[in-house]
């Protein structure tokens, strides 16, 4: 069992190696590249060998029961162990995304329920924005489009990790999960008789692109710039600072206004427009994938409400994995993390289901 650890061992050695080698450091890509495998091999290989050292102290505390039998219960204890580690060392050798270390570029949009649906997404907006600065991660406003009422239309977020984070534990690991359509139960701001309507709002995730990753080519795209719209200002409504970037081999469309100048918006749009294309290109080779990739919960079809969220009752539902809780009040204030860790706990499921 568990053979294939053994070469997992030498390569772990020959990073080790190589990381120590100061010369390796001068091409800080290749370093980074480097210490992110070094990170995700640490502790399969710490488990492996916690795994083989339990298998012998269990092999020793049998052959002490024969003549003590004071020593059977060290026995059992270390045949437990033994099972949790087989279970962890099983799950962390389950190809892990490529795109977990990644950070992403979140939009939050109102869908059916006019001005409550546009309210509901700044919730929303506001519920990633605390969580993130729980976990101590930068968010930056990329676009936002607000409605009459202090809600939101559509917004774009870009939300960055501080550092090199733990398997696992990166941005779109996480929030990978909350693409969807998010519904909610209340009796909105706009309505006199006190009635409860349903309305919703869609949440879009994405991997943010490095440069490298995604080509564009300088014919691939159209640029129109136009006067902003919105609340006026220092240069809003008076020059052409506005920016339009078409992507004509796929027709998506990206614009921003929020910066003052064209070449700050232009910038913010090709972010966002690489971020999509690199999305659409990984949703095209997923398409094609195993039934395994198909199975795992983050490619449930966003046409779908993944979510509840019924204030009255206090209560938050993900449809997908059947997740319940009543503290609605407390994950809207940031506490997400015991929603996303169920959505965690049945993709890896799924995943280890598939691979056995």
């Amino acid at each position: 069992m568990f053979e294939a650890v053994e070469e997992l061992i030498g390569e772990h050695a020959d990073l080790e190696k190589r990381l120590a080698d100061p010369a390796v450091h001068a091409d800080q890509r290749e370093a980074m590249r480097l210490n992110k495998r070094y990170a995700e091999l640490t502790p399969i290989i710490a488990t492996y060998r916690a795994w083989k050292q339990t298998g012998e102290d269990i092999e020793t505390a049998r052959e002490l029961a024969a003549d003590d039998p004071d020593f059977a219960e060290e026995v059992k204890e270390g045949e437990a162990r033994r099972e949790e580690l087989t279970d962890k060392l099983r799950l962390l050798l389950v190809p892990r995304d490529p795109s977990d270390d990644k950070d992403v570029i979140l939009e939050v949009k109102a869908g059916e329920g006019g001005e409550e649906s546009a309210l509901f997404a700044g919730d929303l907006l506001r519920m990633y924005l605390r969580y993130a600065e729980r976990l101590g991660w930068k968010t930056e406003i990329l676009e936002a489009n607000e409605s009459d009422l202090g809600g939101y239309k559509d917004v774009q977020v870009a939300v960055k990790t501080k550092g090199q984070t733990e398997p696992g534990q990166g941005v779109w690991a996480r929030l990978k999960y909350e693409g969807g359509v998010h519904r909610v139960q209340r009796v909105p701001a706009t309505e006199s008789q006190g009635r409860i309507h349903t309305s919703a709002a869609g949440v879009l995730v994405t991997p943010e692109a490095e440069e490298v990753e995604v080509e564009i080519g300088p014919n691939d795209l159209r640029i129109d710039v136009y006067r902003s719209s919105g609340p006026g200002g220092q240069s809003v409504n008076t020059t052409d600072s506005a920016v339009r970037i078409t992507h004509l081999p796929t027709g998506i469309v990206v614009s921003c206004q929020n910066e003052k100048s064209q070449l700050q918006n232009k910038e913010q749009a090709l972010r966002i427009l690489r971020s999509r294309l690199l999305a659409a290109a990984q949703e095209e080779a997923e398409r094609e994938a195993s039934d395994a990739r198909r199975s795992q919960v983050r490619t449930v079809d966003r046409s779908e409400r993944i979510r509840t969220y019924n204030f009255p009752e206090n209560r938050i539902s993900d449809h997908r994995v059947g997740f319940k809780a009543y503290n609605l009040d407390q994950v809207l204030d940031g506490e997400l993390d015991p929603v996303i860790q169920a959505c965690v706990d049945a993709d890896s499921a799924a995943k280890l289901a598939a691979a056995q």
